[in-house]
């Protein structure tokens, strides 16, 4: 069913358009090499991704700092595996997956295609709890379908607090209701965008049982339904 009267679509970025999973196992593959750390990389990049989400939404809630998290995801997933690993080694390892990140490129299947198709009707924008979203997006050549840019840190706050979305809403000079949030996490991004009267569409990639009456797709293409 098309959703009426909509003028803007709002994407998350990482595990939306961009391939987050993807993208970080191969900076997880450089990483682990050049300091010389001797583990599964499957195994660890298997345990990394459950400790990785965990500690995120601490993140996101405010109960971690950015640094806590860096270093507690790595900490954690080395523990799980049977892999010691020195602090000042888990240091570097941190400070080199941040810098690698956002050099690789992978996109969503459909991704190029689903902005094409919606940017000659619809400004589109990006709210974001990552960091170096404009790396990526221009690493991924896909920052020129993007009007608007906001992260929590501009914002001052993180999904799914109604401010952010606020505030994107604001520096894009949207209308509520002419607006619609797109998003993988459902919490952060399809409530909170609900909680601040915003509609929003839930990318359930992974086909999660969801409360009845969200708007879902499983593949960026099926936008098209809606849009």
């Amino acid at each position: 069913m098309k959703l009426k009267e909509k003028k803007a679509v709002f994407f998350d970025l990482d595990h939306t358009l961009w391939d987050f999973e993807k993208n970080s196992a191969l900076t997880f593959q450089v990483i682990l090499q050049k300091h010389n750390v001797e583990v599964d990389i499957e195994m660890f990049i298997e345990n990394y991704i459950p400790i990785n989400l965990k500690y995120w939404k601490m993140y996101r809630d405010g109960h971690i700092s950015q640094q806590e998290l860096r270093y507690k995801r790595l900490k954690e997933a080395f523990v799980t595996v049977g892999c010691d690993v020195e602090d000042i080694i888990i240091d570097k390892l941190w400070e080199d997956y941040i810098a690698l990140l956002p050099t690789y490129n992978h996109l969503y299947e459909g991704t190029v295609e689903i902005l094409e198709y919606l940017r000659p009707n619809y400004s589109l924008h990006i709210i974001t709890n990552g960091v170096q979203e404009i790396a990526k997006l221009k690493n991924a050549d896909i920052y020129h379908y993007f009007d608007t840019i906001t992260n929590s840190e501009q914002a001052g706050c993180k999904k799914p607090d109604a401010k952010i979305f606020e505030y994107a809403l604001k520096i894009a000079n949207v209308e509520k209701n002419t607006g619609v949030m797109i998003g993988d996490c459902i919490e952060a991004d399809v409530q909170g965008a609900l909680d601040c009267g915003l509609d929003a569409i839930y990318f359930n990639e992974n086909k999660l049982a969801v409360k009845e009456g969200i708007p879902q797709v499983h593949n960026l293409l099926e936008l098209k339904n809606f849009l």
